[in-house]
């Protein structure tokens, strides 16, 4: 096993996994992008607080690699997506213009 693709949906952990990097990266984006398409929540209210779909993360896709390398991307429950980085403290990675998360996760992680 070189990568490992964990996709995290509610109570659901589904484990895959890929070759190479790249094919990690791909897996990553094509499930990702499935998963926003059909990921609509509506906002929840608690008794102080409401959280929009935006700040809930419906869907999470983690990157398990060689090197102890951990990233991935969180679907958002609006369908929008945010690529990270990091283990215990993940940090958001920045996009540049006109670039997807995807893109930005893939330049942060090619070496």
């Amino acid at each position: 096993m070189a990568h490992r693709v964990v996709v995290r949906s509610g109570p659901r952990v589904e484990r895959l996994d890929a070759a190479s990097l790249d094919a990690a990266l791909d897996l990553i984006e094509e499930r990702a992008r499935t998963l926003a398409r059909t990921s609509r929540r509506e906002p929840v209210e608690l008794r102080y607080k409401t959280f929009e779909p935006v700040q809930q993360v419906a869907h999470r896709l983690e990157l398990r690699g060689e090197r102890r390398v951990r990233a991935g991307v969180d679907v958002r429950g609006d369908g929008s997506v945010e690529a990270w980085t990091g283990r215990l403290r993940r940090q958001v990675v920045a996009q540049e213009r006109g670039e997807s998360a995807y893109a930005a996760l893939r330049r942060t992680l090619q070496p």
